[in-house]
């Protein structure tokens, strides 16, 4: 159920995560989510964020202007 509009048709996809931190920008493409149908929404797991998490701490420590990640290939 979509926690926004309250809908109940959320279904499995994929989408691009983007965090901006101290002036670099962190990109992670096919992050595997749940989107809501009627609002567009879009919910991670638990597991899907912790991973997110981890990820983008570890693009923190290189500090590249731009990085850019593939979740299915590095969760």
């Amino acid at each position: 159920m979509c926690m926004f509009c309250k809908c109940d048709t959320v279904t499995p996809s994929l989408t691009t995560h983007v965090v901006n931190y101290n002036g670099a920008i962190i990109v992670i493409k096919n992050v595997p989510c749940e989107e809501c149908e009627q609002c567009g929404e879009k919910f991670y797991t638990d597991d899907v964020a912790e991973n997110l998490e981890k990820m983008v701490n570890t693009a923190k420590q290189m500090m590249q202007e731009i990085a850019v990640l593939d979740y299915s290939k590095v969760a």
